[in-house]
């Protein structure tokens, strides 16, 4: 039987890629974004309860009302602006869930998406199966920052959306204020919807503050905003998220999710709900917790060879290689698993036509004594290799 891919030339993740390899080597994985330390207790318990207490049928289509409400309070909290629970938030499968779920509902055949690299590897994939083509606007190492010029030239009839990602992962870079200021100007007055993938949004570096869409005056009328309980509860396999959109917005969003998962985990968005109800300043230290983590790593690293690229958010951090070796970023990744038994994540997967640079990417979202073991290996590589 013949049959013709819709995605021909899209092969398996670099993150399930390197996380094999790890397993198949042995190898120590600071690669792949997840904790290895355990959630907090009580919201272990909170589970427990609800479970106990037969929450475990069908949650409704948008979410838990409770859950809703909680996330309503949290936004007020963060950006100053009330959003309505019943109209205005989708609770998700992860946060994935909620921007293919966005991507479906306003790109359609022939339109375009103006997306940055590095890119997170979900959104050409949804744009593509929704008939559209996305427009790749490179971000330059190590700066990563933004050429608004650049999205002027791309801008024209066929964009229909634009994804930004902040703090954006892998670059670990943030987008301010005035970032936001400059891309409200540019499709102020066209029709462009906006995409933006917030899950980072609590981890900012250096008392850096996050500049949302939904606290900008303009860009919250024509957004949908991705945020992640996994990120914010260090809870990555329990894959709640949502989105947060204009009635309108909310309205498309929804036709395509009560298709695709329908309603999300009942247990986990009651037990979520309680939690945030009992602890509403849950995720108030995240930037702390991740800073010192970063400083832990980035100091054991400096001056081995591994030398680390300033974050500004997210938690991961970017070394430099380039003291150690010319090879490409995949091929000096792949021998840091053989020999360092280290696994890391490269990242000229994540552009369309990558620039030369020799940056890795490592996961801090770990125990301490994960983080010095990590360290502890790579700086014994670059001895190796300096000898």
């Amino acid at each position: 039987m013949r049959f013709d891919s819709k995605l021909p030339e899209v092969g398996t993740t670099i993150f399930t890629v390197m996380s094999r390899r790890a397993l198949e080597e042995g190898a120590l994985n600071i690669g792949q974004g997840f904790p290895d330390y355990p959630i907090d207790p009580r919201l272990a318990a909170s589970l427990v309860e609800v479970i106990g207490e037969e929450r475990n049928q069908y949650a409704p289509m948008e979410g838990v009302v409770e859950l809703r409400e909680q996330i309503a309070a949290k936004l007020q909290t963060s950006y100053g602006r009330s959003f309505d629970p019943h109209t205005e938030i989708t609770v998700t499968c992860g946060g994935t869930e909620a921007l293919y779920d966005a991507i479906q509902a306003v790109v359609g055949p022939g339109d375009e998406a103006i997306i940055f690299d590095p890119a997170y590897d979900a959104y050409e994939p949804a744009v593509r199966l929704a008939g559209g083509r996305c427009v790749r606007i490179a971000l330059t190492p190590p700066a990563f920052r933004f050429d608004w010029d650049q999205v002027r030239q791309a801008l024209n009839d066929r964009t229909r959306l634009i994804i930004i990602n902040s703090p954006q992962n892998p670059s670990c870079t943030v987008a301010g204020r005035d970032d936001l200021d400059a891309l409200a100007a540019l499709i102020r007055d066209s029709s462009v919807t906006l995409l933006a993938d917030e899950v980072y949004e609590h981890v900012l570096y250096d008392g850096r503050r996050h500049a949302s869409v939904l606290a900008h005056p303009e860009l919250r009328e024509r957004s949908f905003a991705v945020f992640s309980f996994g990120k914010t509860l260090h809870a990555t396999g329990w894959r709640v998220g949502y989105c947060v959109a204009p009635p309108s917005l909310t309205r498309e969003l929804r036709k395509v999710h009560q298709f695709n998962t329908f309603s999300i985990v009942s247990p986990l968005q009651y037990a979520i709900a309680r939690y945030l109800a009992a602890h509403p300043d849950a995720w108030s230290g995240l930037s702390a917790f991740f800073q010192a983590k970063r400083d832990l790593l980035a100091g054991l690293l400096r001056g081995s060879g591994f030398e680390p690229v300033p974050a500004a958010g997210t938690y991961f951090q970017l070394v430099d290689y380039s003291a150690l070796s010319n090879d490409t970023d995949t091929d000096f990744a792949d021998r840091l698993i053989r020999e360092a038994k280290i696994a890391t994540i490269p990242l000229s997967p994540f552009y369309a036509a990558p620039p030369t640079m020799t940056l890795l990417r490592l996961c801090i979202a770990k125990r301490d004594a994960t983080l010095e073991a990590a360290a502890a290996r790579l700086c014994a590589f670059a001895a190796g290799r300096a000898r």
